[in-house]
């Protein structure tokens, strides 16, 4: 899927959980349901770091670009040292290390250990990351004709904004780790869900996705999860473009009313 795609159903589904929280008397706080959205919808294009010509590789200019560099050698290298007798040989990383579930939630929990430990700076900087990418993402037609400065801009006032109302008493920024030192613990959970909601949408094109590495499957470890081949598509089609974004932005708007318990 193309970044757009992955940004509305990384929104979607931050949203549709925030509808389930909510049916079952635990619902967010309305700053963690627009906060943690949009931090979905940014985080689901992360797992694209292997991909040089990826949105996020354009997204924070020449840092991006060598970290993306940097990302598909380590998976290129990853995928070599453990390919099984039915993996097949590859020329780089795309869509190996950082398609996988494993991947997932080893960045989700290294987020919410910085979240915890480095304080209002390591929040802020998760934050200005991940409403870059938000942006990149989900405005992608304004972004591109933008300045990379603006959209940076952007980010960081928008992630200043968002802490500073997260900071305040009932806001957020204790919720569902409520211990003392564990405000903002939760800041992992979305990043989680936006890679592997990644996943599962690279998973429904022509290619598959290894998200179960490195579980052994039919001789492969990186096995591309998927379902038959019929019914999958080629990313950046008419199905992806006419259906599946529009489905993504009808189904969160559903769920977003369903968290703030308006319907």
């Amino acid at each position: 899927m193309m970044g757009p795609a992955h940004s509305l159903s990384g929104a979607a589904a931050w949203l549709g959980l925030g509808a389930a929280a909510a049916a079952a008397d635990r619902p967010m706080p309305w700053p963690v349901l627009v906060v943690g959205a949009l931090i979905c919808a940014g985080a689901a294009l992360a797992p694209d770091l292997d991909h040089k010509s990826a949105t996020i590789s354009r997204a924070f200019g020449p840092v991006s670009r060598v970290l993306c560099g940097i990302i598909d050698a380590l998976s290129h290298s990853v995928y070599k040292a453990t390919r099984g007798h039915g993996d097949p040989r590859r020329n780089g990383g795309h869509r190996t290390l950082t398609h996988t579930a494993l991947w997932a939630l080893l960045i989700g929990a290294g987020a919410s250990g910085l979240a915890v430990t480095g304080g209002r700076w390591a929040v802020l900087g998760i934050l200005f990351v991940h409403m870059v990418l938000a942006v990149e993402g989900l405005l992608w037609r304004a972004a591109r004709t933008s300045s990379d400065v603006l959209v940076w801009l952007l980010g960081a006032t928008s992630a200043w904004i968002l802490a500073g109302v997260l900071d305040e008493p009932g806001n957020g920024a204790g919720w569902l780790f409520t211990e003392p030192g564990q405000e903002y613990l939760w800041l992992g959970l979305p990043i989680v869900l936006g890679a592997l909601v990644h996943d599962i949408g690279d998973a429904l094109t022509v290619s598959g996705c290894p998200i179960l590495w490195p579980i052994p499957i039919a001789r492969k470890r990186w096995y591309p999860v998927g379902p038959p081949k019929a019914m999958r598509f080629k990313a950046g089609s008419r199905i992806e473009v006419k259906v599946l974004m529009p489905a993504f932005a009808v189904l969160g708007g559903i769920s977003g009313l369903g968290a703030l318990e308006l319907i």
